[in-house]
């Protein structure tokens, strides 16, 4: 029997996980190519973090009144023209602008994904199935770096940017097609509670001890999940020497090696806990990211890639499961908006960290300084973050809604 969420959830997602894979080596090198330092460029790579981190308050808000399907489409949408767009930016202050649109799509989608699995999936299967959809990340991921390095090396490092709107539209339509949520987190607020921020700061205080030590260990392992997209390829360029094209083999061997990983992370945050898959996944992406200025050849930079491969696809799936874990069930929109937030704001992090180091520095110490990174979010998750795949235990089967067949 075909899995009730393949054509709804997860081949949207992997749809438009090809369409951001086909810019991870291009965008560094298409802002590079403006002839700014590196910060403008870590600037204008954390721009769509930039944008979710404006979004996901509001976006929390605009899923009291949005229906969940909508709410995707919309994002999508934005996502698709913003980067069209990028076809015809002139100057880096233009794609900034640009890419802080795209975040904001970005958070207006993944938030009404996110209170969308929450909704749907229960906390027992909740692991395996978000590691799945984590696996069609990886896989696009996979894909993706290939073909926009290919095309950019056949037609210019603004042609990938076309071809990704036509690929997100491809996911816009998936969504109209097979979603059928009309919920929306109004579901799970109090009738008739008005949409202010009090109930964002009310939920805030209600779950700052549930927030705290998670968030920041969040935000610490989104800044190390951002760290390779930026040094890879500019330290493939700039110091080996690689072209766009090479540049993606690398980063596609990485997502290769991530993919295969979903299903096993899966079964141990289902079976063992969450944070036996996130500990061992923030350590090896900082060893990955600490050996990539040992790298003086393609081979080299190719298996430190493979290495920060590895520790992701450890770590598939991990923080949409966390983050659904702890969500009430009476505020999910408002909770997952504020846990968003605070993970953007590490993937906006990361960018700028590279970035401003290696202007004061070089891209090696920016490499180190990500990976210091990564070892105090091991710390973090290993000694101050409670397991909730214990706590869920003692939830009973009533609390969480059956796994929906709207596909």
């Amino acid at each position: 029997m075909r899995h009730p969420l393949i054509l709804p959830l997860y081949l949207p997602a992997l749809l438009l996980s090809v369409a951001q894979g086909m810019l991870t080596p291009v965008l560094p090198l298409f802002a590079a190519d403006f002839q700014v330092a590196y910060l403008w460029v870590g600037l204008a790579l954390a721009g769509e973090g930039l944008g979710m981190l404006l979004g996901d308050l509001p976006n929390g808000f605009l899923l009291r009144r949005l229906e969940q399907k909508k709410a995707m489409m919309i994002g999508l949408g934005i996502i698709a023209l913003s980067c069209l767009a990028l076809f015809w930016a002139r100057d880096i202050l233009q794609v900034f602008a640009l890419r802080l649109v795209a975040g904001y799509g970005s958070s207006l989608y993944n938030v009404a994904r996110h209170t969308y699995i929450a909704e749907t999936i229960t906390i027992a299967t909740r692991g395996r199935s978000v590691a799945l959809l984590g696996g069609t990340f990886r896989a696009g991921r996979f894909v993706g770096p290939l073909i926009g390095g290919a095309v950019a090396a056949g037609w210019g490092l603004r042609a990938p940017f076309l071809l990704y709107g036509l690929v997100v539209l491809l996911s816009i339509g998936a969504i109209a097609l097979f979603n059928h949520s009309a919920g929306g987190a109004e579901h799970f607020t109090p009738r008739g509670e008005a949409m202010t921020l009090a109930s964002i700061g009310r939920t805030f205080r209600e779950q700052i001890a549930r927030l705290t030590f998670p968030g920041l260990g969040q935000a610490l392992m989104q800044m190390v999940r951002a760290g390779p997209g930026v040094v890879i390829p500019l330290y493939g360029a700039n110091v080996l020497g690689l072209d766009v094209q090479q540049i993606g083999l690398v980063l596609g061997i990485a997502s290769m090696v991530d993919m295969t990983l979903f299903y096993p992370t899966g079964m141990i945050m289902d079976r063992w806990g969450r944070k036996f898959a996130i500990v061992p996944s923030a350590l090896i992406m900082a060893l990955g990211l600490a050996v990539i200025p040992l790298a003086n050849s393609v081979s080299g930079l190719i298996l430190a890639a493979a290495l920060n491969g590895l520790g992701n696809g450890l770590g598939s799936g991990v923080m949409l499961t966390l983050g659904a874990d702890l969500a009430p069930k009476h505020a999910r929109g408002e909770f997952l908006g504020i846990w968003s937030l605070i993970g953007d704001a590490g993937s906006t992090g990361g960018p700028l960290l590279v970035g401003g180091v290696a202007d004061w520095l070089a891209l090696g110490p920016a490499a180190w300084a990500i990976a210091a990174t990564g070892v105090v979010a091991a710390a973090v998750f290993g000694l101050l973050v409670p397991e909730t795949l214990q706590k869920s235990s003692h939830l009973s089967a009533n609390r969480e809604q059956p796994l929906k067949t709207d596909g």
